[in-house]
């Protein structure tokens, strides 16, 4: 059986564990049951040290679960409180295909994903991979969108990130400094957000960003045929807002939000505003 993360105490709420590729275990929160009377909602994170499910949705799923949805919330590999083996390639395809074992072992026939960052990026792959499964996507400032050679150099946070990452930082100070460079403002960098997400990068395998390796879809988001909300902070350092022009002119039935109070956190920046948008998009 796949081991259990040895992160104690928990930085994170402890949900539950499944089993994957007959190798490693993967932790996810769970609230209700898959019905065929309404469509799965998973929350999919982003990348970054010490991310997980919990600490980039726990302001939203609570939310959606009082609203009587089913409600999934995976760590992927390599991150939160799953395994984090150093031995592989921590793919975006690696991630979708875990997804679909999650999902398949869940009971889950029907999903609406919400994507943050990486998380987004996931979304659009499982959507165009798999879309008979997928009834409506949610991306907040998505990655996969243009090449990265064409934008990455001039995102101050993504210089601040790989530098923090090659440096192998470890103290709170630093740690806060590169959260800091995640939102629009350093409140929202509280002491627990630095509690839930410190452990988790200490215990991380640098090949968790080494290998990493996102598709980049460009003109293939115009196959999706499902409808989309896309929500993007103007003061986002990560991924560039013109990116969101981008995905309105290419997908077929989008909508777009655009906030200048938010960075590349739009769900944690502004949790009621995007619980809100995000329960009109799903009605």
């Amino acid at each position: 059986m796949p081991s259990q993360p040895a992160i104690f105490p928990s930085p994170i709420p402890v949900g539950h564990f499944l089993e994957v590729r007959d190798a490693y275990s993967v932790h996810y929160h769970e609230v209700g049951h898959a019905s065929a009377d309404r469509p799965t909602l998973v929350f999919l994170h982003g990348s970054g040290p010490g991310a997980s499910g919990y600490s980039n949705f726990h302001l939203n799923f609570p939310f959606f679960a009082a609203q009587g949805f089913h409600v999934l919330v995976p760590d992927y590999l390599g991150y939160g409180l799953s395994d984090k083996p150093d031995d592989i390639e921590y793919t975006s395809t690696l991630h979708v295909e875990v997804l679909r074992e999650l999902l398949s072992k869940r009971n889950v026939s029907r999903a609406v994903l919400v994507g943050n960052s990486l998380g987004g990026a996931i979304a659009f792959q499982y959507g165009l991979t798999y879309p008979e499964q997928v009834s409506k996507l949610v991306v907040m400032g998505p990655g996969g969108v243009e090449a990265p050679a064409v934008w990455a150099g001039r995102m101050s946070g993504l210089r601040c990130m790989s530098a923090f990452i090659q440096e192998h930082k470890t103290d709170r100070a630093s740690f806060r400094t590169l959260l800091e460079h995640i939102v629009a403002s350093p409140q929202t960098i509280t002491d627990a957000v630095i509690d839930s997400r410190l452990p988790v990068w200490i215990e991380q395998p640098l090949a968790v960003f080494s290998s990493m390796k996102v598709e980049v879809f460009a003109d293939r988001l115009a196959q999706l045929q499902m409808p989309v909300l896309c929500l993007w902070g103007q003061q986002d350092n990560f991924l560039p807002v013109g990116h969101a022009l981008i995905v309105a002119g290419l997908i077929k039935d989008v909508r777009v939000v655009i906030s200048s109070r938010s960075g590349h956190w739009f769900m944690l920046e502004e949790p009621d505003y995007f619980n809100h948008e995000v329960m009109t998009f799903l009605n």
